[in-house]
């Protein structure tokens, strides 16, 4: 329970990042720690100021803005969970470091990959000032296996374009977990491109 720590819990949606933050919350409550627990205004999925698992646990949480926020709302936590840093601006590593150096516990989730399979914010940078992270795998969507590393974005039900939005707040409608084998990623774009260099030189002939 010593402070000066940084436990980064991540993985793709659905493999039970914030029941695994709740859970550690829980113990800290039980031990009688001071605890503040940090939510990204931009996650609109919970319709309240509070965190909550696909398995219906929830907590109160502080919702901020920007990163710099947190520092003025936990003042008096000795520890501070955060959820959903991936959606945190750029400062965020910084303000975690000033926690740490101030004797707080951290305990964060957040998106290690967004939906292109490519680093998400600040994840990388958090993952290496973490003194303890936990890679958490979720079940294929499509497959059933239990190696699901991917965050796979739908649209009316089908893959997502690589062009679309990075960030698309949404839940189980939205996005599924699948491992490697069946993450898909379709590019309206090159596929145009490719068409269009196909008749060009289909024409040339």
């Amino acid at each position: 329970m010593s402070g000066y720590c940084f436990e980064l819990i991540t993985g793709p949606m659905s493999c039970g990042k914030t029941e695994e933050l709740l859970r550690r919350i829980r113990r800290c409550i039980i031990a009688k720690k001071k605890v503040k627990v940090i939510s990204p205004e931009v996650d609109t999925r919970a319709k309240g100021d509070y965190i909550e698992s696909r398995n219906g646990l929830w907590l109160d949480a502080i919702k901020v803005k920007h990163s710099v926020q947190i520092l003025s709302a936990v003042k008096d936590a000795e520890v501070v969970a955060i959820d959903e840093l991936q959606f945190f601006d750029s400062n965020i590593a910084k303000v975690i470091t000033q926690l740490m150096n101030e004797g707080k516990k951290v305990i964060g989730t957040g998106l290690e990959l967004d939906f292109k399979a490519e680093p998400f914010g600040s994840m990388p940078e958090l993952m290496c000032i973490a003194t303890k992270v936990d890679k958490l795998h979720a079940v294929c969507m499509k497959c059933g296996c239990e190696h699901a590393t991917r965050t796979q974005r739908l649209i009316d039900g089908q893959p997502a374009d690589k062009n679309s939005p990075l960030i698309m707040i949404g839940g189980d409608e939205t996005y599924e977990a699948r491992c490697i084998k069946c993450y898909e990623l379709p590019d309206v774009n090159a596929k145009k491109k490719s068409l269009g260099f196909k008749l060009l030189q289909f024409n040339k002939e």
